[in-house]
């Protein structure tokens, strides 16, 4: 008797995709609502009929996806990753005024457990258990009658395209309103929660987000220009997430820079990332195809490091970022500092920066004699200032500007705070340099020494409500571009290939982006190859090279 019942008040599979539809095209859209508040949309005639039919549009392609997976031990577990996913995307782009296209789904494929952990708050906690648990279990516990499968996908069928008329009619009755401000704001797109996601992914899978193919080969005819002196010993520190305008010596009220302003250092203060996160920015500010070129390459192609082995050089790339080098590193020798122990600089699970230059002869020492005989290049790839968790990238020696923000959920710090636990990570980043600069300097008997230290992005921290970095390269404020371009060398090193520390202090204001790496580092190593273009090296103007 209790089972006829159920069966009798069981529901379609087509009610409990709209519920589930429903619940995603609104509540997990408070983002896209905020947004069209904040624009001033909702307030204009006609603002809350566009939001109806946006949500309207966003519901019935839900309904119709759905329907097309309302099948037995598959409607309810589709359900509830949907929910997670848009429960989970909608959090953080309402806390951190980020949004959701395929870079940003690719960082997030690529972070590990490490970097997982400083995004987990109870704040996480309480929006997925409210916006996709609650919902989720909800929607399992409500009884579902299927049919036999050969009508269950005629019905299947039927409302899919239900809900794909529904669209189009929505679509035609608000084309005017909606394509104009989509057209004036761009960014919205990205904000249609979860179908920014699943669009996302979409592209990863399947688009062209990533070259296929082997790889081109690149500099095969590289060689080292003869010399007399002592092989080169260049340290490329490829820095995480670098506001330029944090910088003290690139005019930053702040001296969050003073042992690298007493080394001397050049800066170039007008440098721009090739993208606004890493999986973006490291493949493309190593390659040389310049950015246009890389975005539009059909395949991948060898890099600067393959070019620099090709040559002859030493190459070892040395790792404190859990991210990897996302592809940059994978043909040539490569350490983990994670396979260190140390008491001091990993004290509290994660390692310090400093970490890089532990056991660093050592390292070179392990690398082949032939090849450090023609010279050494060694790139560091730090913790740098990886947020949103800033506090834990710098010790507590290098806390100078307190209160500092602990919290990894970044609205609940006073822009102060955020500024401070920031500029801490920026502070101990010049140490790091300006110890990797005092150990090129003990090594001056037998390497003429030589650092570069280039962001591969910056960084929102509050600034019209954006938090950390990401955001679609066309969208993104310049704080998340704008980065430091830092150059340090030795007398010996100037003397080598005639590159003049002066003449770079004066040219600090040269407007130079991540297309310059691949040319600039071949120039200052004297890297002769058909790859290398003069007119796009940096230092070409300073030296005779």
């Amino acid at each position: 008797m209790q089972k006829s019942r159920e069966v009798r008040t069981a529901m379609p599979p087509a009610a409990l995709a709209a519920a589930g539809s429903l619940w995603m095209a609104s509540a997990s859209n408070a983002p896209l609502w905020r947004e069209l508040h904040a624009l001033g949309l909702l307030q204009a005639p006609g603002g809350w009929l566009l939001a109806l039919s946006l949500a309207g549009m966003v519901a019935s392609l839900l309904f119709a996806l759905v329907s097309l997976l309302a099948w037995p031990r598959l409607l309810k577990p589709a359900l509830a990753l949907l929910l997670l996913a848009s429960g989970g995307a909608g959090y953080f782009m309402w806390t951190y005024h980020v949004v959701i296209d395929s870079g940003m789904a690719s960082s997030a494929l690529q972070t590990d457990w490490h970097e997982a952990l400083g995004l987990l708050t109870p704040a996480l906690a309480g929006a997925l258990v409210l916006g996709a648990l609650v919902p989720a279990a909800v929607l399992w516990r409500l009884p579902v009658r299927h049919r036999p499968w050969p009508r269950q996908a005629a019905r299947n069928l039927a409302a899919a395209g239900a809900g794909l008329l529904l669209f189009a009619a929505l679509l035609v009755a608000s084309f005017q309103p909606l394509a104009s401000t989509m057209r004036n704001h761009k960014h919205l797109r990205y904000l249609l929660n979860p179908l920014n996601t699943l669009y996302a992914a979409g592209q990863l899978g399947f688009g062209k987000t990533q070259a296929k193919g082997g790889l081109l080969p690149v500099g095969r005819d590289a060689q080292l220009a003869a010399s007399a002196q002592r092989p080169p010993l260049l340290v490329l520190v490829v820095g995480e997430t670098g506001r330029s305008g944090n910088f003290g010596i690139n005019g930053y009220a702040r001296d969050t820079t003073p042992e690298l302003a007493k080394a001397g250092v050049a800066s170039f203060r007008n440098a721009w990332s090739c993208g606004t996160h890493t999986a973006a920015s490291v493949p493309c500010m190593f390659s040389p195809l310049g950015r246009e070129g890389f975005l539009a390459r059909d395949r991948d192609s060898e890099n600067l490091l393959d070019v620099l082995q090709h040559a002859g050089l030493a190459v070892l790339w040395i790792d404190n970022q859990p991210g990897g080098c996302k592809g940059v590193c994978d043909r040539v020798p490569n350490a983990k500092t994670s396979s260190l122990r140390d008491p001091v600089a990993c004290a509290g699970g994660e390692c310090h920066d400093e970490i890089l230059l532990s056991g660093i002869d050592a390292r070179i020492a392990q690398l082949p004699p032939e090849r450090r005989a023609r010279g050494v290049v060694l790139v560091l790839h730090p913790m740098g200032s990886h947020g949103p968790d800033y506090a834990q990238r710098s010790p507590r020696t290098f806390k100078r500007f307190l209160p500092e923000c602990t919290s990894a959920h970044l609205p609940d710090c006073s822009a102060e705070q955020l500024r401070n636990a920031y500029d801490n990570t920026i502070a101990y980043t010049d140490h790091v340099l300006g110890s990797a600069i005092a150990w090129l300097r003990s090594r001056s008997g037998d390497f003429d020494g030589a650092l570069l230290y280039v962001a591969d992005h910056g960084e929102s921290l509050g600034e019209n409500n954006l938090y950390l970095h990401g955001l679609p390269y066309a969208l993104a404020p310049d704080v998340q571009k704008h980065v430091p371009w830092i150059t340090w060398l030795s007398p010996a090193f100037e003397q080598r290939n005639g590159v003049a520390m002066d003449c770079l202090h004066a040219r600090a204001g040269t407007r130079i982006t991540h297309d310059n790496l691949f040319h600039s580092v071949l120039g200052l190593l004297q890297v002769q190859t058909a790859a290398y273009r003069r007119a796009l090296d940096a230092y070409a103007d300073c030296g005779v090279h």
